[in-house]
């Protein structure tokens, strides 16, 4: 072999040793790492066999493109321009597609875009969207939207999510869904300035939201409702529907309106949830509302509802105005139940307006401080609780008239009286726990039911520890 012909052959083979070198490469040339690992991301979800795809600003939205089942989308800090469109992106019941952000330090911020809605689902399923921030901008879109097209989108987690800034009007909103929604989960959430912290259904009772959790958020500073759910006409659109009855649960929330809200015909409620279907399938739904803390409403009353209903162990705080009204609005109030909570209102305290008698109603154990504690309608009784006027209430409670900082509606000692009825049975089946997550030790009035003595606090978990607010602690 000649000179020529040797260092031919050894350039030909340092060529074809590079080429093996960068098909075996991982894909970060491209700005996307893709890898099987061992780590969980948590929060109930499978410990291993996740796909890691990395992306950040430049190429996440190829990297949405491309994910399937078992996928864990980590974006990393920085700004994203545009919006995560999860249209027909669909993960299974055993192995989900997970999207996060860092879960500290620097976040992943999604800015709002004119035109597009932040986060668009259209057709998705079991997927889990956490630790992001969505900064609306001012501009005239929303948050989170499962879009007003397709079949549905079902079992989405969202947490620990930041929504700020989607409040050029009171349309705008953190969370929405115009399609069928089942199976969602909501939860650990700061959701503020906002036109509509949570707008879930169709004006007109299509489009449904069945079988969700919403709990530990806190949504504050809202134009219109921090929460509301929607009427339901029909529930034929959802397959393999379980026919027996399901619970949606609010709980655990801060629901805040003390400030920015609307007033005059724009004021809305902290929470509202219409009726569910008056026949067929879901017509035997209920709301379970609980060890949430409604506070202030400057325009209007805390809480409005119809259907089937069970609250308990709740605190409403309304220094201004009105706090929980039961009323017909597309509907009637069904079975209702009304126990074991703390109410405190300059207004009406706890209000039930023609509801459907070929249903129970009970309204018991309830402590309410209030300007007309009880007005009930329907022949219901109102006996079995505890009332006194607003301005009685630091008689019996530790600190109700402080500020949000020091707010404490503990019993004093003796300050309440026991009820004779024996903690073992209550009128919820299930409502064992009172506002701070304690087993009941005691059968005394209101959402407080600790051992004897100061506040013990929240169950650690429950809840989100706001700081400045005494009661979320």
């Amino acid at each position: 072999m000649g000179c020529f012909e040797h260092v031919l052959l050894k350039w030909l083979c340092a060529m074809f040793a590079a080429c093996v070198l960068l098909l075996w490469m991982p894909v970060a040339a491209a700005g996307i790492v893709a890898e099987a690992v061992s780590a969980s991301p948590g929060g109930g979800l499978p410990d291993e066999g996740w796909n890691v795809v990395q992306a950040g600003p430049e190429d996440y939205r190829a990297a949405v493109a491309a994910l399937g089942p078992g996928d864990w989308l980590q974006l990393e800090p920085g700004d994203y321009p545009r919006s995560l469109r999860l249209h027909g992106v669909r993960g299974t019941p055993e192995r989900p597609i997970v999207i996060s952000g860092p879960a500290a330090g620097e976040p992943a911020v999604l800015r709002g875009r004119r035109g597009e809605n932040t986060i668009s689902l259209v057709d998705a399923e079991h997927l889990v969207i956490r630790h992001l921030t969505l900064d609306g901008g001012g501009e005239p879109v929303a948050g989170v939207v499962a879009e007003a097209r397709g079949d549905g989108v079902h079992h989405v987690t969202l947490e620990h999510l930041t929504i700020r800034h989607y409040d050029r009007s009171q349309g705008n909103t953190g969370i929405t869904t115009r399609v069928p929604a089942w199976g969602w989960v909501i939860r650990h959430n700061e959701i503020h300035d906002v036109g509509t912290g949570m707008y879930l259904g169709q004006p007109d009772g299509t489009s449904p939201f069945v079988g969700g959790v919403i709990e530990h958020n806190h949504v504050h500073r809202t134009l219109g409702y921090n929460i509301q759910i929607k009427h339901q006409t029909e529930r034929e659109m959802i397959p393999d529907q379980d026919p027996g009855p399901r619970e949606t649960r609010i709980r655990f929330n801060f629901l805040n309106k003390a400030e920015r809200g609307s007033d005059g015909a724009r004021a809305r409620p902290n929470l509202l949830v219409g009726h569910f279907p008056p026949t067929g399938p879901g017509s035997e739904d209920r709301y379970r509302i609980e060890g949430n803390l409604f506070y202030q409403n400057p325009h209007e009353r805390l809480f409005q509802g119809e259907g089937n209903l069970l609250i308990h162990d709740n605190l409403f705080v309304n220094d201004v105005g009105d706090a929980v009204l039961v009323r017909p609005h597309n509907h009637l109030p069904r079975e209702v139940r009304i126990v074991n909570n703390t109410v405190l209102a300059s207004g009406f305290g706890i209000r039930m307006d023609e509801p459907d008698q070929a249903y129970e109603q009970v309204v018991e154990g309830n402590a309410v401080f209030a300007g007309n504690p009880l007005q009930l309608s329907g022949g219901i009784a109102g006996d079995h609780n505890y009332t006194a006027p607003r301005e009685d209430a630091a008689r019996y409670l530790e600190a109700p008239d402080a500020g949000l900082d020091e707010l404490d509606l503990y019993p004093r000692a003796g300050g309440l009286q026991e009820r004779g009825d024996s903690v073992s049975s209550p009128a919820i089946a299930g409502a064992d726990r009172d506002y701070n997550g304690r087993l009941r030790e005691r059968p005394v009035w209101g959402a407080y039911a600790g051992p004897p003595g100061p506040n013990p606090g929240r169950v650690e978990g429950i809840g989100p520890r706001v700081p400045g607010c005494a009661p979320c602690q």
